[in-house]
Parts: C-alpha cells; sequence; structure tokens
C-alpha cells in the first residue's frame, strides 16, 4: 500500500505541475513555447485527476489533502470557465446576443431560419454560415456580406470592417467590426472565427494498435502546434480593435480554442466572459466529439452587464450549440 500512496503522490504533484504550467498560457505565446497551449485542451482530464487524488488523500486521512486543497484554489477560476453556477439576476435585459457556427447550413438553413427567427436576438452573429446561403432572420437586417462570417442586427449599423481576411495559401480565419447603434448609443460588436484545426473524427479517434495510434498523436500534435501560432498573429489583429474602440465592445464567436488558452486569456484581457459572469452548468458548445469542448464565446466590456448565457443543447443546427446571452447596458 505504501509502494501506491508513493505512486499516487509522484502523480499528483505531476499533475499539478502540468496544471500551473497551463495558466502559463496567460503570459508566453505559442511562438514562444506552444507546449503549454496543449494543457488547456487536457484541462478537463487533468482538473479530474487531481481531484480524484485530492479525495484519495482525504478519505485516507492524510495531512497531504490539504496541501492538495489549498494548492487546488489557483484552478478554481480555469474550473468555472468551463463549469460554473451563478445566481440569477433580476434584472431587465436590454439586449441579447446570439451566436453559432452554422456550418454552412448543411444541417439544414430552414431549421435555423426558424431557429433564430424564434429566439427574438438583438445581434446575431454566424461563423461558417455559407455565402451562398441565403438566411432570413425576422426583424433583423444583414451586414454587409461576408463569405464565412455574417452580423444581423435589430438596430441600425454605422459602419462594418473586417480585420481578418482570409489566404487560402496561408489562414482561413475571419474576423470583423461591426459598430451598430442602440439606444442613441454605438457598441462595436466584434464576430470572430479563428483558424480551425481541420480535424475528422478518424483523425483522431484512437483504434487501440500502438504503432496506429502513435502516428495519429504525432498527426495530431504537428496540425495543432502551427494553428496556436495562426491564432497569436490574428489575435493581434482582433485586440488592435478591442483597445482602440472608443466604444464598448461585445466580441463573440468561434475561437477554436478552449478555456485558459492563450487565445482565450489574450481574447478576454479587459472584457468579461459572460458565462463566468452569468452562466449556469456547462459551457461545452462543440458536440461532434465525447469530450468536452467549449470554443464558443461571448465576451463583453465591464461596462455591459451580463444576465444570463444559455448554452442550447435542445437543437442541433450544426456541430456548434448556439450560444446566447443577455445583458444590461449602461444608462
Amino acid at each position: 500500500m505504501k509502494v501506491l500512496r508513493l505512486i499516487l503522490l509522484v502523480v499528483h504533484i505531476g499533475v499539478f505541475f502540468l496544471l500551473a504550467a497551463m495558466l502559463l498560457n496567460a503570459y508566453v505565446p505559442p511562438k514562444t513555447f506552444p507546449w503549454f497551449n496543449l494543457l488547456s485542451l487536457g484541462f478537463p482530464i487533468l482538473i479530474s485527476v487531481y481531484m480524484m487524488l485530492t479525495l484519495f488523500w482525504i478519505f485516507s486521512w492524510k495531512k497531504r489533502a490539504f496541501v492538495f486543497l489549498f494548492l487546488g484554489l489557483m484552478f478554481f477560476k480555469p474550473v468555472i470557465r468551463w463549469i460554473n453556477y451563478s445566481p440569477q439576476k433580476n434584472e431587465t435585459p436590454d439586449l441579447k446576443v446570439l451566436t453559432m457556427n452554422a456550418k454552412g447550413g448543411y444541417y439544414g438553413i430552414d431549421h435555423i431560419n426558424d431557429y433564430i427567427s424564434s429566439q427574438n436576438a438583438d445581434i446575431v452573429m454566424l461563423q461558417e454560415y455559407g455565402g451562398y446561403m441565403k438566411y432570413h432572420f425576422d426583424g433583423l437586417k444583414q451586414a454587409p456580406d461576408s463569405w464565412v462570417i455574417q452580423v444581423f442586427s435589430k438596430h441600425r449599423i454605422i459602419e462594418q470592417k473586417q480585420l481578418i481576411e482570409s489566404d487560402p495559401t496561408y489562414n482561413n480565419a475571419y474576423a470583423s467590426q461591426t459598430d451598430i447603434e442602440i439606444r442613441g448609443k454605438i457598441y462595436r460588436f466584434i464576430n470572430v472565427y479563428l483558424q480551425p484545426f481541420k480535424f475528422k473524427k478518424n483523425m483522431v479517434k484512437l483504434v487501440g494498435k500502438s504503432e496506429e495510434d502513435e502516428q495519429k498523436v504525432k498527426n495530431v500534435v504537428k496540425r495543432l502546434i502551427p494553428t496556436f501560432k495562426m491564432h497569436q498573429e490574428q489575435i493581434s489583429s482582433i485586440r488592435k480593435s478591442i483597445d482602440n474602440s472608443p466604444y464598448p465592445v461585445i466580441l463573440a464567436g468561434d475561437f477554436n480554442s478552449v478555456p485558459n488558452s492563450y487565445e482565450y486569456y489574450h481574447l478576454l484581457d479587459g472584457l468579461q466572459d459572460a458565462f463566468v459572469e452569468a452562466g449556469k452548468g456547462s459551457g461545452t458548445s462543440f458536440h461532434d466529439y465525447k469530450f468536452p469542448i467549449r470554443i464558443d464565446y461571448i465576451f463583453s466590456s465591464k461596462n455591459i452587464k451580463p444576465l444570463t448565457y444559455k448554452v442550447d443543447r435542445s437543437v442541433k443546427l450544426s456541430d456548434h450549440f448556439p450560444v446566447m446571452a443577455t445583458f444590461k447596458l449602461e444608462k
């Protein structure tokens, strides 16, 4: 038993250091050291192992349990970026925002039209919406056309600007800023679709054969690392729009990045995550794999108060669930 406990202690310490290294994504860019970003992908597994081992020490009546409980407080915020419970806010919202990766409308454009029209959102941001698809949402006007991302609004659109233009030889990312007047005040809405990893299920599904599985893992890593570095470049253009904005900002879209990643920390800087402020349950928004993956977000300036946040798992209009949030605007 002593040998088993020693092994578990070594494993526990190792998991703690991996989790702590993941926090360095707030400071270390992928072009400098991309491996920290890989740890953010494994966060649900790492934190689950850490919690189970902590419970083991508690039930074993070991004093080290208190040490690991205390150290575990470092990961409270990283946890609530995945799973959260916020008390209900009894205020009347001024604004409802919906974002969704529409997967080109291949799950049925009529279903998307009917669903989004029924949600009565003020602002709708779509990614992978398919430039050849025709969307008609009740009461919403379409911003100037874009091939991969699109904004629809109940309110007057003042101006739109593309922040990232895709280059087929290099990237498939898009981002736009759309300035919209709401109740006499202008707000900047930034719609984001960062570089996709372009994985297919058979590329990541292990088959139980050591050599084949090992090669699959190597291929996955080879695809992840360059994409992380591309995200770093793409974020810099988006950050300029946020930092130089004369208006309050709402940033939403498909980041193709999980919480606690470099992308998450650096897009969130100066903003607030509506899920952390007002979400309940799991933030997982991508359902095509049997693994918790949250890559769709709604962030806002700190003078825009999130009241509710919802990942709508009642519909499957895409491989992403629709995500929506309501806000109280500053008077």
